[in-house]
């Protein structure tokens, strides 16, 4: 649905304002997305520093700054979203800042989510994985490892803030839903490219680090397709937030320990991945259902 069909809908509202503007040029939307986007990576390398990423000193100094970009990137949805849309939804509403649907959005994208991961999941009920995690020391120590909170909470929460409730809000004026979800991921994807100054400091090959920082682009790039759709279809932040911090602690399918198991073995944990896929593929509509999470903002519905 074009951002014309929303902003009739919007101008039929009794509080309508005639002269109040209701679309967002392009260049404002993409222009702001892609500023964020800059400030976010930039405020990583603020510091001047000879240690590496997982420094704890390095950690610290990336926590405050991106905490100052969660700050400022509201900003931008403050001043440039369209004073019709402010007529209708608060600023925290259309960044997925609401209490209806809330305990929905929380458990409906972690569910779906958890059967994309069918397969590692299996791996990990037979490796003795799950043990560990039934340990509360386990919990205990992971919540005072600065490394694990970055990669479960502050990558999470910050990434999901700046990029989707944020960035699609704004996206959303100009846009389909099915267009804006496919820029932000790609902005998404290039913020990760970073690393390629990293992995260079580390001596690392030049061919290695390209090969590693393209595959990287990708699976990022696509999980923010992901996201950005739990965005859209939940209109709740806590949908693609949970999501991601799931799928940072699984990690990437490790292909490589299914293939080193026996012939039955490995056949069942294929069958599971592709089982887990199908799923997804076939769930991922019904469980994103946007009535299920009480989302009647003006993309509800259009993707």
């Amino acid at each position: 649905m074009e951002s014309r069909a929303w902003s009739e809908q919007i101008k039929m509202t009794p509080d309508f304002q005639p002269h109040s503007k209701i679309e967002l040029p392009a260049i404002v939307s993409v222009g702001a997305c892609f500023f964020m986007s800059t400030i976010y990576v930039a405020s990583l390398y603020v510091w001047r520093s000879r240690h590496d990423r997982d420094h704890p000193d390095t950690i610290k100094r990336r926590f405050f700054s991106v905490f100052i970009v969660m700050l400022v990137s509201p900003v931008f949805v403050w001043i440039l979203t369209c004073e019709g849309v402010f007529q209708k939804y608060t600023m925290w509403q259309i960044m997925g800042f609401r209490s209806e649907g809330l305990l929905t959005a929380i458990c409906l994208p972690l569910l779906l989510t958890s059967i994309l991961f069918l397969g590692p999941l299996s791996v990990t009920l037979t490796n003795g994985v799950w043990r560990i995690y039934s340990e509360p020391m386990y919990w205990i120590n992971a919540v005072q490892n600065l490394m694990w909170l970055r990669n479960h909470l502050v990558a999470p929460l910050s990434e999901e803030f700046t990029f989707r409730a944020c960035m699609l809000p704004l996206l959303l004026q100009t846009f389909q839903p099915r267009v804006a979800m496919f820029i932000t991921p790609l902005l998404f994807g290039l913020a990760h490219l970073h690393h390629i100054k990293e992995r260079l400091r580390d001596g690392k090959a030049l061919k290695v680090v390209l090969t590693v920082s393209f595959f990287q682009f990708f699976y990022t790039t696509i999980f923010g397709i992901y996201s950005a759709y739990l965005f859209i279809r939940s209109g709740h932040f806590a949908a693609p937030f949970v999501a991601h911090a799931f799928c940072n602690h699984m990690g990437f399918p490790d292909l490589q320990e299914v293939l080193q198991q026996n012939e039955r073995r490995k056949a069942i944990f294929l069958a599971l991945y592709l089982l887990g896929l199908i799923g997804w593929i076939l769930l991922l509509q019904i469980l994103t259902t946007p009535s299920w999470y009480a989302n009647n903002l003006f993309w509800a519905g259009d993707v």
